[in-house]
């Protein structure tokens, strides 16, 4: 191979492994890596209908919060005299 040849090669893996790694400290740096409940979920939860039923009361959760603050809207709501 021609010395040309070797040299753009490395000059280009160069560049590219920079590239993935100013990626990698990007990543990190803004928390794209963060997941604080992912080996705790994946230890509570083993198999799929335990998942599921989690994910079925998470929901469940949500809906009696937006029943709340729905009837709260309504306990304030007063009409004019």
């Amino acid at each position: 191979m021609s010395e040309n040849i070797v040299i753009l090669m490395l000059s280009i893996s160069t560049f590219l492994g920079a590239l993935g790694l100013i990626a990698l400290l990007w990543g990190v740096k803004t928390g794209q890596f963060d997941d604080q409940s992912k080996f705790i979920d994946a230890a509570r939860y083993d198999n799929e209908e335990d998942l599921r039923d989690a994910v079925m009361m998470e929901e469940k959760k949500r809906e009696r919060k937006k029943k709340r603050k729905q009837e709260e809207k309504k306990k304030k709501y007063m009409p004019a005299d």
